[in-house]
Order: structure tokens, then sequence, then C-alpha cells
């Protein structure tokens, strides 16, 4: 059958949850035998969100084709199936410069180029592209931003002009609301969803479902309130509770709800019977864990919790896979002292040094992989946390005392990271990192050839500076380990010290692969070898 286009648009308030929201229908969706795509359209003139700061936009998120996008594209591939690439992540600055592009081409014969219908052209397009190259039952396209804001509207006349061009049948609208709660009062407010709705309406788009975020249950009173000002059916009214144990249980609550019941009805799809049981089965675990985990991450972006959205899900992929609950102890590298450290790292079960730019809080990075590599607390460097993992090797184990990064110190003695080679001459800094996924071959003598079991693996790059191949006899001589390469390039993946009892750096970005459903081997890896170090230290 032809692709269905479902819109999921949000109102009132930013910050709803629309990536979760069109994550979790997508998972509905799936578990009814339905094959689905999702696509983020973002109203930010950036081309991508690879130039701007985590503090801005949270986490860049890399698909396996090299794409730098919103964190919103991993909540689609770690909820559904669906397998991400550059043109599932949409942007303003995309569609501008390709019309402008064209027209400079002279592809508009002459005519006057206009938001209608070149722009809102030109993003419909991007829709189909997904629909022919996924082949999927149904397109699930996230609008960013707030109805309301003048970025958004080419995006939301686009959609508009879909339903017109495709049919009422093949597309349906879903609005993310709030239902703000006046505790003064003790009463929930429907008026700003209406307000909303009215606007929305006053583009040309009249919701399918209302999907209401609300702290507290809504009444069936306020549902058929709802539905009579904004013109919709009263089981189109759909409450969205706040989650406060695992986000894996929304796709479980819209169940209760009836939500795919509804869009599968509209829709006119198979109404296939769902199977939620390996979702119930993690939310399960979730709540009754038989064990409890303290990881540290050592990061300079920890004021916000989305910079590093993907890695803090990782972690807690890898505590479901053990049975265990984990608490995450957030610790700002800049802070990090030689006097403080002792403190802030002596109860934890595991060190994990994330990526990132910059020389702003790299002192206290090394600090904290040489404190887990010396008191043999398990520890994970992910690509700049591998680069710090390396320079403090070299510095006290090696001898190399002013080993240090070009990227930090260009004029250093022993530059044991360096840029790539292709980098030197790079000056324009979107898109231009090695980014994307790449073979590495694992060393069979390894850490993580026993967490992978195999000797191949791909993983996802986002990285300008590398390990510097003149001092690999060096360092491996005295104890440290290669134990991943790739090989077309030779150059080094991964890292280890087997005189450790989990001590490992990789260059990639392992946490944009893992999946509650399908979690990745290297932090079920870690997070085994955290709850060994528990045990270790209560049997001392």
């Amino acid at each position: 059958m032809a692709s269905k286009f479902i819109f999921v648009t949000g109102g009132v308030s930013s910050s709803l949850g629309k990536g979760i929201a069109a994550s979790s229908l997508g998972c509905l969706l799936e578990s009814r035998g339905l094959s689905v795509a999702l696509q983020k359209m973002d109203p930010y003139i950036n081309i991508d969100p690879g130039t701007m700061s985590p503090y801005q936009h949270g986490e860049v998120y890399v698909t396996y084709d090299g794409a730098e996008t919103d964190l919103d594209l991993g909540n689609y591939e770690r909820f559904t199936s669906s397998k991400v690439s550059r043109i599932n992540s949409v942007t303003t600055g995309q569609i501008y410069l390709s019309v402008i592009e064209r027209e400079r081409r002279g592809e508009y014969m002459g005519r006057t180029v206009q938001v209608i219908p070149h722009i809102t052209n030109e993003i419909k397009s991007r829709i189909l592209k997904v629909a022919k190259a996924s082949q999927a039952d149904i397109i699930i396209v996230e609008i960013g931003g707030t109805v309301g804001d003048i970025e958004s509207i080419p995006f939301l006349e686009a959609i508009r002009q879909f339903s017109h061009d495709i049919g009422k049948e093949n597309t349906l609208y879903i609005h993310l609301t709030l239902i703000p709660y006046i505790s003064v009062a003790d009463e929930q407010k429907t008026k700003p969803t209406q307000h909303s709705v009215k606007e929305l309406r006053a583009i040309g788009i009249q919701p399918d479902i209302l999907l209401c975020r609300t702290e507290k249950e809504m009444s069936n009173d306020m549902k058929e309130k709802l539905a009579l000002f904004c013109d919709v059916e009263k089981e189109a009214v759909i409450q969205a509770l706040d989650i406060h144990t695992t986000i894996y249980e929304v796709p479980i609550q819209y169940s209760k709800e009836g939500l795919d019941d509804i869009v599968v009805d509209k829709l006119g799809l198979k109404k296939n019977k769902r199977n939620l049981k390996r979702w119930e089965s993690i939310v399960e675990k979730v709540n009754s864990p038989k064990h409890h985990v303290q990881i540290a991450v050592i990061g300079k972006y920890i004021d916000l919790q989305d910079a590093y959205k993907s890695l803090y899900e990782a972690i807690h992929h890898g505590a479901i896979a053990n049975d265990s609950s984990v608490q995450i102890k957030r610790i700002h590298s800049e802070k990090l002292t030689p006097e403080s450290l002792n403190g802030q790292l002596e109860d934890i079960d595991g060190i994990i040094i994330p990526g990132g730019f910059g020389e702003r809080g790299i002192p206290g990075k090394i600090l904290s992989c040489q404190y887990g590599r010396e008191h043999k607390i398990p520890s994970f460097g992910v690509c700049l946390g591998m680069h710090c993992m390396v320079v403090e090797f070299a510095r006290n184990v090696s001898g190399l005392k002013d080993a240090h990064s070009t990227e930090f110190q260009e004029d250093t003695p022993h530059p044991v990271i360096s840029l790539l080679e292709e980098q030197k001459v790079i000056q324009d800094i979107g898109g231009t990192m090695r980014l994307g996924e790449s073979e590495t071959t694992l060393n069979s003598e390894s850490l993580s050839y026993k967490a992978y079991k195999t000797h191949i693996i791909h993983e996802r790059h986002r990285h300008r500076y590398e390990f510097a191949n003149s001092y690999k006899e060096k360092l491996c001589s005295k104890g440290l380990k290669i134990a991943g390469v790739y090989k077309e390039r030779d150059l080094v993946e991964i890292i280890e010290i087997p005189d450790h009892p989990w001590y490992v750096g990789v260059q990639f970005h392992p946490e944009f692969q893992s999946k509650p459903i399908a979690v990745h081997p290297l932090f079920k890896s870690f997070i085994q070898a955290a709850l060994s170090y528990q045990s270790s230290k209560t049997q001392a």
C-alpha cells in the first residue's frame, strides 16, 4: 500500500516531548506489524546543529551516514526499528539553501521565487523523499517549534497542503499540547489548548487527535470540553500523564489511552493486535531492579540534561541489561582538582568521560582518568574521553611528561593525539569532521571483543583528532593495548589497559546505537564491571 502520513505539532509550550510522542507512536504502530519511518522538521536557519553549542541545542545525534542531527532522531532509533539518515532531518536552512541554489542555476526559469509555492514545495519533496526511500507503511513527521512561532509557518503551510495533495484519508494531524495545573486553585485549565488549536485552525489545519500533557488525571468533563471547543472526537482527546520512572513506559501509557487504535481506525489500516511484551519487560526491570549502581559522568556540559542525552540513555540501557537501577552522578570537570577528586569519586562504581570539544574542563577529565586507572575503577572514555585517557597514560605511565593533544596545545613536545591530515586544510567547521559509520577490527584478546563477541564492528564517529600512530609503540610497551583499529586507514579506534578490571577508551560514539531492547555491548559490559567492582568493595 502507499504510505500514510502523520504530522505531529506542538502547542502552548516548547519542551513538551514531541519527539518522545512521535517515537512512542512509532513504537506502538510497529507493535502492530506496521513499518514506520520518522522525520524531524526543525525551524532554525542553521543547516544542522553541528556548529551549535550543546547549551543551545543539546547533543548532536549522528546518523550512520554522517548527518549531524537533532537529538530527537536518537529517540526515533531507540523506540523503533527505523534507521534514520540525513534525509530524516530537515531544517529551514537546508530548505532555503536548496531553493536559492536552484534559483542561481536558473531552474525557476525567471519566475519570482516565493515561500508559496517554492519553499513549501521543497518541504513537501523532503517528506516524499523519506516515503520513497523507506517504503514504510506510515511516515511520522515531527514539526519542531510551537504553533504561533513565525519560524514554523512555512512547515505548517506545507503540511496543510499535503492533505490536499494526497487526500485527507492518507493524512493525520496530532497536536501535542499542555494542560497546565494551577496549584493554588487546584484546577487544570483547558484555555491554553483551545487557543493553540484556534491558532492551528487559522492556518488551515484541523487536528484529528489532541495529545494532552498533564501532571494530573484529566476528568471526563475536561475531555468533553476540549472535544467540543477544539472540534475533535472525545475519544481522540488523549491524556499524556507525566512519567516519573522511565520514558520507555510512554508507549504503554499511550496504548492504554487507545492512541494507536484511533490512528489505525482513522487511517484505515489493518487492525492487527499489538504486542508490547518487550517494552513491558523493560518497564518491569526498571521498576523492580535487583541491583543498584552509581556511575560518575565527568563532563563540562552537565548543567543541561540533553547535552549527553544518548549517553545517559545508554547507561540506563546497560543497567537494565544487568537487572540494575543506576544513579548518574554528574560531575563538572572544570571543578575537579587533585584535592577534590577523592571526595567526588570515592563512592562511585564506574567512571565515564564523554565526548566534547574545547580546552575548558580538560585537566579535570585527565585527573579522573588517572583516578580511575590507579584505583582500578571501571572507566569508559568516549571520543574526547579516550583522548584524555591516552594523554594521562602517556604522562603518568610512559614518562612523556608534557604529552597532550594538539587540539589543546599545538606546540606540545609529545602530540599523542593529533589532527587528522585531511582536517588540516579545512576552514568551514560545519559538517567537515570525520562523521558517520565505519568499520573496526577487534583484537581477539581484548575486553571489547569479549563484549561484542565478533571481530568486525561498525560504529559512528564525530571528531577531528586521532590517536597518533607514531606513539603507538612507546605507549604499548608500557602496557597500553590497541584493542580495535580501522584497518583501511590504520586508525586506532579502541584502547584498553589489560592490567585493570575494565578500562576502555573508544574513538567512536557507541551511545548512538544503544536501544533498551538492543543494549550496546560495551555499556552492558561496563555496568557489569561496575557491579563487580561494587561487590569487591563490599567484600573488602
